[in-house]
């Protein structure tokens, strides 16, 4: 067997350029308390699939068109009376629910309801790893051509507004980010499990980052171990893969949580 067909590689590095994609982009999300956004664009990959199938065209470019559409309609809709977490909640629940009714008219059409809700890294082709770490890829340098925008923007908008920077703007380039994410991501972890990926190596970073900069480096390297450990585990407790990573980035943070916490006891 060659080294390029060995599953397990093959799911290892899909797992990584997830990591690597969703983890910085996960600060921002921590940082700008996002977490329901990225909550109602994950959940309406689901209908970007069955909309794809319907039209049999590509189910990566159904699920980045259904993620726009959705932030775009999230966008217009804020502030314009409704609570945040009220709209983004409803509108979260709504787009799974429409997805899952679509997907069931579809007639003689096989469709694994559970490797989109949960995500199947064991079945990653060469050509799946070949189109998560372009989508890794472009959010890194997107992030890195606007970081100094989007971290004064995220931290301060009226800093922002004064030196030229429209949060507006840098908010639509996250969203586009976002819709990326879940775009590369839905085969690997599933729409259920991309929002755990985007915030719990950013949360497990954060306990221990003293700048910005450090804290996207460290929850890459969070996420990445936890694919590592999680693929371990999973293979070794022959456990569902997926939600076997999200548990172990889990374990990491309440490990990370339990150490501050008695640091700042014994100062």
């Amino acid at each position: 067997m060659s080294f390029f067909d060995d599953f397990i590689v093959l799911a290892s590095l899909a797992g990584i350029g997830v990591a690597i994609a969703a983890a910085p982009l996960g600060c921002f999300v921590v940082w700008r308390r996002m977490a329901y956004f990225g909550d109602a664009t994950a959940h309406a990959a689901i209908l970007g699939v069955a909309l794809a199938l319907t039209f049999q065209t590509s189910i990566l470019g159904g699920v980045l068109v259904m993620a726009l559409l959705m932030a775009g309609t999230i966008s217009a809709l804020s502030g314009r009376g409704y609570a945040m977490d009220t709209l983004l909640g409803v509108l979260a629940h709504s787009a799974l629910a429409l997805g899952l009714v679509a997907v069931s008219f579809l007639k003689g059409v096989r469709v694994d309801l559970m490797a989109y809700l949960f995500g199947d890294i064991l079945a990653v082709s060469l050509a799946d790893v070949a189109i998560v770490w372009s989508g890794a890829l472009l959010i890194l340098i997107l992030l890195w051509w606007r970081w100094s925008s989007l971290l004064t923007a995220t931290l301060n908008p009226e800093l922002a507004r004064a030196s030229g920077i429209s949060p507006q703007r840098e908010q639509m380039i996250m969203t586009l980010a976002l819709a990326i994410v879940v775009a590369v991501a839905i085969k690997v972890v599933g729409v259920l499990l991309i929002t755990a990926m985007l915030l719990i190596p950013a949360a497990t970073a954060r306990t221990f980052s003293s700048s910005p900069e450090r804290m996207a480096v460290m929850a890459s390297l969070v996420g990445s171990l936890s694919v590592i450990g999680g693929l371990f585990a999973s293979f070794r407790l022959d456990t569902p893969t997926g939600p076997t990573i999200v548990a172990t980035g889990t374990a990491m943070f309440i490990g990370a949580s339990l150490t501050a916490m008695l640091n700042s006891r014994g100062r």
